[in-house]
């Protein structure tokens, strides 16, 4: 069984995901260039959302953290452990040596596998002047994982020795720590990819397309200046131009239900838990690019879910291969909505899907066989009893 999110969301001028030049990320689709917010911000801002983790409230322990400073988590476990500085030296520095980094070749120097990151001085580490143990990889991990990982690596430690642990890397590290298998909400919909590690790899359940525009964009400059408010002296004491651009998206979420009880162990409970988080918060999470600056805080006006037991994902980009345009009677929201409803039926007519729908609209939309919900509640209350 597949559950699709489809939502239609206009942003107010905005540069809420960034390229390397500080514009507004885009993409070329239908031949015209469109506003585009990346799939893995849409991901973080879902993942870190007060609206997602606030369902997690009780449970904290369903939700995993990404980083590189597994080593200096590991070596927090240690400090009730009675263990002398020469062994919690060794345990962290096999923590460091967990997972391989992206393989480099500069210079004809490779990097070397296995071996600790030469972390980077952090804002935590400014202050003292201490440089962070880091992995070469950055790992997606529950606090459970991390616990389990520092009882193994000081079992190691205290049974075969200081100088046995500090000989053991790469997979024969990796053999003598076992394989560990997460029980966590945002890993089951995300996955994660790990090499040279005890942390099992997790194919993820949810997929996330990037969002588009439905109609072509173009960006737009705004030239500010900065007065300095003590020095008495006139005219800027700073000058500055910020990239941005407004756009209404389509967004595309799609959820392997089987995937994501397989992902969670087969805990149904916690993922129909996910399953409404995730709905929650792809309607209320807004990337955080810029928004001091322009505070593009819209929510989608037309919100369609679909559950398929059919296993054939259907995203409905292509309602806007040729780009909408507003007019006299239609704004730019109004014309996406009125596209999507005439494609929607004929790409599933043409193929003999079927699908169960409901959707929330703040504009005209209407779809055959789709149930429409008031708010906000009924929606979620109709996919909880639509999914089994």
């Amino acid at each position: 069984m597949l559950i699709a999110i489809h939502l239609l969301q206009n942003h107010a001028p905005s540069n809420l995901n960034r390229d390397d030049n500080g514009d507004p990320k885009d993409a070329l689709f239908g031949d015209v260039r469109r506003a585009r917010i990346s799939s893995q911000a849409l991901k973080r801002s879902i993942r870190w959302s007060e609206s997602f983790r606030s369902e997690f409230a009780a449970t904290p322990e369903l939700l995993a953290t990404r980083t590189q400073l597994l080593p200096d988590e590991v070596g927090k476990r240690l400090a009730g452990e009675g263990l002398d500085a020469t062994v919690t030296a060794a345990i962290v520095q096999a923590a460091a040596r967990l997972g391989k980094g992206e393989s480099k070749t500069t210079a004809g120097e490779a990097e070397d596998e296995g071996k600790p990151a030469k972390g980077k001085k952090g804002k935590a580490a400014a202050n003292t002047g201490e440089e962070r143990v880091k992995t070469a990889q950055l790992m997606f991990l529950t606090n459970t994982e991390i616990d389990q990982l520092a009882a193994k690596l000081t079992q190691i430690a205290r049974e075969q020795g200081v100088a046995a642990l500090n000989g053991l890397s790469g997979e024969a590290l990796v053999k003598a720590i076992g394989e560990y298998e997460p029980h966590a909400a945002d890993i089951a919909m995300f996955g994660r990819m790990t090499t040279s590690s005890p942390f099992k790899n997790v194919e993820a359940a949810v997929q996330v397309a990037p969002a588009l525009s439905t109609h072509a964009v173009e960006q737009e400059f705004d030239f500010y200046t900065a007065v300095d408010d003590i020095s008495g002296e006139t005219g800027a004491g700073f000058i500055g131009e910020v990239s941005f651009n407004s756009a209404t998206y389509y967004k595309y979420f799609s959820v392997d239900w089987e995937g994501l009880v397989k992902n969670l162990q087969n805990d149904t409970a916690v993922a129909a838990m996910t399953v409404r988080a995730l709905l929650k918060a792809a309607l209320f999470a807004i990337p955080s690019g810029k928004q001091n600056s322009f505070a593009a805080h819209n929510l989608p006006d037309l919100v369609l879910v679909e559950v398929r037991e059919q296993k054939i994902a259907l995203s409905y980009t292509n309602a806007f291969v040729k780009p909408v345009r507003a007019n006299r009677t239609q704004s730019l929201v109004e014309a996406s909505a009125q596209a999507l409803a005439t494609y929607v039926p004929q790409i599933n007519g043409m193929y003999g899907l079927s699908a169960e729908r409901a959707f929330l609209s703040t504009i005209p939309f209407t779809l055959d066989g789709a149930q429409q919900c008031a708010k906000l509640d009924e929606l979620v209350a109709w996919l909880a009893s639509s999914v089994k």
